[in-house]
C-alpha cells in the first residue's frame, strides 16, 4: 500500500491519506504542470504563459481532488509531473501519450523524442503512478473511483464550451446516471454528458482501474475558469460532495 506523501517525496506520484476508511478513492491524473530536471533539463521549450494552460496540467483539479478527499474520508493520489512530460491517463500504446502538438502549441522538446525516451517516461512516471493507483484501489473489495479532471472554456478556434460540469464514462454508468440525474437538478448549472469528449479511452484510468475490474466509477470534468482559486475549489469540494454521497446510495 503506497504510503503518504512524507513517504513519497522522490516518487512521481504523491499519496494524501492512504489509511482513510472510505470506499471512495480520489485520483487526479493531471494535477501539475511540474517539468522534472531529468526530462529536457526541466523545460520543454514553452514560455510560462502555455506551461500555466490547460495543455499542460488541469488547472484547478488538484485543489478539489484534496478538498473532495477530505470530505469523503478518502485517500487520493496526484500526479506530480505534467501531461506533456507523458499522459499518465492515456493508455501506453495511445498515440496521444506523448503530445508533440496540443491545441495548436508545438511542444519543443518532444518533437525528437524517440521510443527509447517514451520507454523511459514510462518507466520514471507513467508505470509508478499507475502501480501506485492500484494498490490503492485493491485496499477494498468495493472500491470507488472518483476521478478529477477540468477542460478549458474554449480550444484555440473552437465555440465557447457552455457546460459548467461534465461527467464522463464509459459502459459503466451505474454510478454516473444517478449522480447525472442530481446535479442536473441543480437549477444553475449546465451539465454535460460525455462532453466535450466522450468518456472511454482504451487504458485510461478509469478503464485500466476501474472498468476493467468492475468497480464503480465516475470522472468529473470542471470547467477550469470555475476552480482557478482556492476558494472556489473548496467551494466546488461542498457542493459536490453531498451529491457523490447521495449518488452512491442509488447504485
Amino acid at each position: 500500500m503506497p504510503k503518504d506523501s512524507a513517504t513519497t517525496a522522490n516518487a512521481p506520484f504523491e499519496v494524501l491519506g492512504a489509511d482513510r476508511a472510505s470506499r471512495w478513492l480520489v485520483l487526479c491524473d493531471h494535477a501539475r504542470n511540474t517539468v522534472p530536471a531529468d526530462v529536457a533539463g526541466g523545460d520543454l521549450g514553452l514560455p510560462p504563459a502555455d506551461m500555466g494552460r490547460h495543455i499542460a496540467f488541469d488547472v484547478g483539479a488538484e485543489g478539489v481532488a484534496r478538498q473532495l478527499a477530505l470530505r469523503l474520508d478518502a485517500p487520493c493520489i496526484i500526479s506530480k509531473f505534467s501531461r506533456l512530460v507523458i499522459d499518465p491517463n492515456r493508455g501506453e500504446d495511445d498515440p496521444t501519450l506523448l503530445m508533440r502538438l496540443y491545441d495548436g502549441t508545438v511542444i519543443p522538446a518532444n518533437r525528437t523524442v524517440d521510443g527509447t525516451e517514451v520507454e523511459r517516461r514510462l518507466n520514471r512516471f507513467h508505470r509508478p503512478y499507475h502501480n501506485a493507483l492500484a494498490e490503492l484501489a485493491a485496499r477494498r473489495d468495493d472500491t470507488v473511483i472518483l476521478s478529477i479532471h477540468s477542460f478549458t472554456a474554449q480550444l484555440a478556434g473552437r465555440p465557447p464550451r457552455p457546460w459548467h460540469v461534465s461527467l464522463l464514462s464509459a459502459a459503466d454508468r451505474r454510478l454516473t446516471d444517478p449522480l447525472l440525474r442530481r446535479m442536473r437538478a441543480e437549477p444553475d448549472l449546465c451539465i454535460g454528458d460525455n462532453e466535450p469528449y466522450g468518456g472511454h479511452l482504451p487504458g485510461d484510468s478509469i478503464d485500466r482501474h476501474a472498468i476493467a475490474q468492475g468497480r464503480l466509477n465516475t470522472l468529473i470534468e470542471i470547467r477550469n475558469d470555475l476552480i482557478r482559486s482556492a476558494d472556489q475549489q473548496i467551494a466546488w469540494a461542498d457542493r459536490l460532495a453531498p451529491i457523490l454521497v447521495a449518488a452512491l446510495t442509488e447504485t
